[in-house]
Formats: C-alpha cells, structure tokens, sequence
C-alpha cells in the first residue's frame, strides 16, 4: 500500500486539494493518507474534510490517520512513499506580522513577503531548521520516499534540502501551469471561459510554451498557439496595454492589473511567471520612497499579503462551517503536479512537470548550486530535470540578483552567523534600493531580537 504523509495538514484547503486529487488517481485511492500537524484544531479539520471526500466518492478506500505534535512527527513519516510539505512556521501570527511590521519602521515597504526581500529571508530561516529536523526522520524512517516541497521561499527551502541532505527532493508551484493563460488574458487573447478549458490551463485551444528560470522568476521563453508564435503579437499588445493603462486604474494598489510583469515583458523581452506583486518586490524598479507615484500607476498592492492573510482565515472560518453541513463532497482534479507526479513513478506513466531541481547544467549561464525551475519528466525512475540551455543574457542576470540572496540566505541558515544574515539582505535588489548598509543591518538585528525562539540562535 503506497503511504503519502502530508506535513502541514492544516493547511486545509491546500491539503485538500493535493489528497483529493490522489483519491481521483486509481493508483492513488487506496494509499494510506498520514496527515501530521502540531494544531490540534486544524488538524482535525482537515480530517474530518477528508475523511467526507473520501466516503463521497472514493468509496473509504484510503486509509486516513492523524498524528499530532513533534513527538508523533516519525511515525507519520515511517515507510512513506511521498512526503508534501505545506507548513508555514511561526503562522500569520506573530511571525508573518513582524515580517511586515519591523521592516516598516526603517522604510521598508513589501508586498507579500514569502520568497524574496527581507520577508522572504527570515522565513527561510525560521523555517529550514524544521525541514532539516524532516530531513533526518525521512533520513531514518523513509530513506526511499520523495519529498514534495510547496513551502515557500520555494527555491531557498528547496535548495537547503537538496544541498545538504539525502532527500530526494523537488520544489513545486502552479505558476508555470498557469502563465501563458494569466498573459493572453492580460492581453485580451483568451477569454476567462477559454483558460477554464482543460486541466492545466496552458494546454488547451492548441497552446504550447516553454518557460524555465527560476522559482517566481521563471521566463515564457516560447509561446505558441496552434504552431504559429504569439510573441510577436503579445510584446505589441504589451506596449500598449502599459501605456493606456499606467496611472489610469480604476482601483489603484489593488492586486490584478497585471502592468508590473506587463512592463517587465517590454523592458526585458520575455513574460514572467509570478504575479505582479510579487515581481514588484524581486526588483528593485518599482517600491521606491522617491517614487511613490509607481504604487498609483502600477497597481501595486502594498501589505497584500497580510490582508490576505486576514480574509482567508475569515473565509475558512465560514467555508468549514458549510463544508461541516454538507452530506457529501465532490473533488475535481486540480492543477497542483503532486498526484500526478506520484502517479508516474508508481505506474511508470510518463509526464512532464515544472519543477524545482538543483541546476545540474540544465541552464549553463546560472550558478550549479541555484535551484532552477525547469521542464522535468517524470517516470518510475524518478523526476529528471532537462537540458533548458542558456537564457537570455538580460533574464539570466535578473535571475542571478534572486539567485544571489537564496544561495546567501541558506548560508546563513548552515552557518548561523549575524554576518551572512545580513550579507543575504544586502545583496536583495528591493532592501539594497532602498535601505544603507547600516539601516539593513539594524533591520536585520530588530527581526532577529522580535522572532526570538522562532529563529536559531544567530552568532
């Protein structure tokens, strides 16, 4: 019986998006389902949930059991096949709160905050102590299972894993299924009824691209559409859709515009696969203190991902309560590649992911040590990153200021040095456009002093 252990199982929207998914895979619905949380309540929400999707329709097949705390941390792991990580250390509160509010106070504005910019750093490093502690139970209980990250900062808690453990180990995000779409749609190319088409979003009504980089800043280096280019058509439409609509939008600083990534594509040639407020933070052009008429003009939503925070916790309050209700529950298969992938290497049925890999050469003008997001095949043998070949020169070296702070920040996590802690946060574009070398340093201190035993203890 195939085992898939889910760490973070309260993540409850999420952890029923990737298990509904396996109990839709016939390989999949009779694995044992391992769901392991340190929050009692969350965790046992998640399984009540699951437990009615899987009388709904997967006939009680999989076997679902539950293990609360650190001390039962093991015997969830023991004998898995697959391992998915979704946890989020230290939560909303108080860790993502002083994310947002320390740097505040030096000058320091921020967007999301997950994977990149001051943000992205300590909760890397507040977060890869516990997937090493992950690292060494697998290590012992599970040496052959396949850890399937989806914690973000994606390509620094990746790379830690990969660079310092035996864990077989690939980073995953929905954001390269979807990229072609969120552009023709930007552009006005395909409609919201056209990109609901087919299950990965990208492959229906004949549309093919090619996107590699790196995590949340991988480019669309090709995109076509029943074999004739788009790209000509989409960086002329681009142009124009910046121009009419810069300093124009009807509901300034709120998420959706789109025109970040938009300019990025004119200023740089190629789309990106993250969403424009995550890109404002990735570089150091748009949250600027001289500038602050580009917040207006671009639609960037500063402190989104606390608002965000709030209102999900606010609306899975009343969607648990509904969901309680409910007799039965119906699942659909969902973008996410976890199911899938497990479904390849149990029944060797080839496919091809976007995936999180240690660069082994797939794209040569990228350091070897960088985690890539890169087309992968997957089959029984494993996940097989593929020869990309180089980028653009101009993409690669935007990739590189990101690549820079990822390497520098999981540095810091093996070493546990004050120093590199602040050398990653000054090689970030955002924090070094912004910020002396100085004021960095006190910022820095102030979140290491304000997470306390959230965080290792710096020397």
């Amino acid at each position: 019986m195939t085992k898939i252990t889910f760490l973070g199982a309260g993540s409850t929207v999420f952890c029923r998006n990737v298990l509904g998914d396996c109990m839709c895979r016939e390989s999949l619905r009779d694995a044992e389902i391992a769901l392991y949380d340190i929050d009692r309540v969350r965790l046992q929400e998640s399984k009540a949930i699951l437990e009615k999707m899987n009388s709904t329709f997967n006939q009680g097949r999989a076997k679902i059991r539950c293990y609360l705390g650190v001390e039962n941390r093991k015997k969830a792991l023991a004998h898995a096949d697959f391992a998915v990580n979704a946890i989020q250390v230290g939560g909303y509160e108080p860790s993502t709160v002083i994310d947002f509010e320390i740097p505040k106070k030096f000058g320091l504005q921020q967007t999301i905050g997950d994977t990149l910019g001051i943000g992205g750093i300590f909760r890397a490093l507040r977060t890869i102590p516990v997937m090493m502690d992950f690292a060494r139970d697998m290590e012992e209980v599970c040496p052959d299972a396949w850890f399937l990250n989806y914690t973000n900062p994606m390509a620094m808690l990746t790379g830690a894993m990969l660079q310092n453990t035996a864990v077989k180990t690939v980073g995953l995000c929905h954001s390269v299924q979807i990229c072609g779409c969120s552009l023709l749609l930007s552009l006005g190319l395909m409609t919201e009824e056209e990109a609901k088409k087919g299950e990965w979003c990208d492959e229906p009504l004949g549309i093919r691209s090619r996107i590699a980089g790196i995590n949340h800043q991988a480019w669309l280096l090709e995109i076509s559409r029943g074999g004739k280019d788009l790209y000509p058509q989409i960086r002329k439409l681009a142009r124009q859709v910046v121009k009419k609509s810069r300093g124009h939008l009807e509901h300034p600083e709120v998420c959706g515009a789109n025109l970040v990534r938009l300019e990025m594509l004119n200023r740089f040639g190629y789309y990106l696969t993250e969403s424009s407020e995550h890109t404002a933070e990735y570089t150091p052009y748009w949250i600027k203190k001289n500038y602050p008429q580009l917040i207006r003009e671009y639609g960037i939503p500063l402190d989104e991902y606390p608002r965000r925070c709030i209102r999900q916790i606010e609306d899975w309050k009343k969607e648990y309560q509904s969901l309680k209700e409910k007799s039965a529950l119906e699942h659909h298969l969902s973008r996410e590649y976890a199911s899938a992938i497990m479904d390849s290497i149990l029944t060797d049925t080839p496919r091809q992911i976007g995936g999180n890999v240690l660069n082994r050469g797939f794209i040569p003008n990228l350091v070897p040590d960088a985690v890539v997001e890169v087309p992968c095949l997957v089959n029984a043998q494993g996940i097989h990153g593929t020869y990309v070949g180089p980028l653009p020169v101009q993409c690669a070296a935007v990739n590189m200021t990101n690549i820079n702070v990822q390497l520098m920040t999981i540095e810091a996590a093996r070493t546990l040095k004050k120093e590199n802690v602040y050398q990653a946060a000054m090689l970030d574009p955002h924090c070094a456009a912004e910020l002396s070398m100085d004021d960095i340093v006190k910022m820095c201190d102030a979140l290491i002093q304000a997470h306390g035993d959230m965080l290792p203890a710096f020397h």
